[in-house]
């Protein structure tokens, strides 16, 4: 008998390359929570191996850093002389990010998301109808159109296949959604011991990636709000950090609204993160702040500008990680008057969150 006979492949190990790569991975997590400081990184790296052995005689950490410069990840050349991250390295981070956000996805259907519109779209639906004039060739169901002509025409010796017989498959539409993240950076973001920032940038970072990768006709804005807003680009996420700010949320929801003005997208819609009650404003040139309790001056211009954003059918998503009574009662007052979503969040399960609120909002029209 002839055939073949497989014996178990045992591929070979390459000590130093596992190392790195493990390394590697958590080198990134510790730039991602040092805001980008890579010294203190290497720092803390250098630490936890002391402590839990996971390197080897023949692979240092001194290794390490000189594979992470010979690899693009890192480099010196800056007049300071200091060790920076590169670009390769923040696509990294961001893909790690996504991996561990967004990582169940790819147990998923695959493909994009789709909307309950049928018309000129990307991808081949379920839906059948007949040939019309105009219709693109690849439209037509073969299948189905043979079909037709068989139980139209019968087994006659001139077979026939008319433009009657013809079947075209309904090609799905696709919306395309203009988002907004919001991130405060409060000093709040850090208190009592709790770290919320470094949750909240990957979470950005994994969105942005998704986004990029699998929805790139899309837009993504990120900003961030503390005493002010601004506008930051993704490759800026893994430096972030948390400044001595109060909340102006007034600030984020109108630097918001002024991005979404520019976008041409028919869905419109802002996330925003954050740990707390709104509690400065700008009046002037002059901050108005008041950090304790629920300033009802605040308040009322930050529900002024939630009703703004209801009028313009931009609904605004927040995810609030805190789960103070009295800021509860503010969310679900600014909920109410924009009419958009509200969810009381773990730092765990934020990222699922975020993902389940983008996909479902890609599907309807505002």
């Amino acid at each position: 008998m002839k055939g073949f006979r497989f014996t178990q492949f045992v591929p070979t190990q390459d000590p130093e390359k596992n190392t790195f790569d493990n390394l590697l991975n958590i080198f990134l997590q510790l730039v991602t929570m040092t805001g980008g400081d890579v010294a203190e990184a290497l720092s803390w790296l250098t630490n936890l191996d002391n402590r839990y052995n996971m390197t080897n005689p023949g692979y240092g950490i001194g290794d390490f850093i000189e594979d992470l410069k010979s690899k693009g990840y890192l480099t010196e050349e800056n007049q300071k002389g200091e060790f920076k991250i590169t670009g390769k390295s923040e696509q990294t981070i961001r893909k790690s990010a996504l991996e561990e956000i967004f990582g169940k996805l790819k147990r998923g259907k695959s493909g994009q998301h789709k909307t309950t519109h049928s018309g000129q779209g990307e991808e081949r639906g379920t839906d059948r109808r007949a040939y019309e004039f105009g219709d693109n060739l690849d439209q037509i169901a073969l299948t189905d159109s043979l079909r037709n002509a068989q139980a139209n025409h019968g087994f006659s010796g001139d077979y026939l296949l008319t433009e009657d017989d013809l079947e075209v498959v309904e090609n799905e539409f696709r919306s395309q959604t203009s988002t907004v993240l919001m991130i405060d950076i409060s000093h709040s973001m850090i208190l009592y011991g709790e770290d919320r920032i470094t949750p909240a940038k990957k979470v950005a970072m994994a969105l942005a990636e998704l986004i990029k990768t699998r929805y790139p006709k899309d837009t993504l804005d990120i900003i961030v709000f503390g005493n002010d807003a601004w506008q930051i680009e993704i490759k800026d996420l893994p430096y972030l950090q948390v400044g001595p700010y109060h909340t102006n949320t007034v600030a984020g929801l109108e630097l918001a609204m002024d991005l979404l003005r520019r976008r041409k997208n028919p869905n419109k819609q802002i996330f925003m993160i954050t740990d707390g009650k709104p509690t400065c404003l700008k009046v002037g040139i002059k901050y108005y702040k008041n950090a304790f309790g629920i300033d009802s001056k605040i308040l009322g211009e930050t529900l002024k500008l939630a009703a703004q954003c209801r009028k313009l059918k931009i609904p605004v998503t927040t995810f609030m990680i805190a789960s103070d009574p009295y800021l509860k009662e503010f969310v679900k007052e600014f909920t109410k008057v924009n009419n958009g979503n509200a969810y009381y969040s773990s730092l765990k399960g934020l990222g699922d969150l975020i993902f389940e609120d983008y996909r479902r909002n890609r599907t309807k029209r505002f």
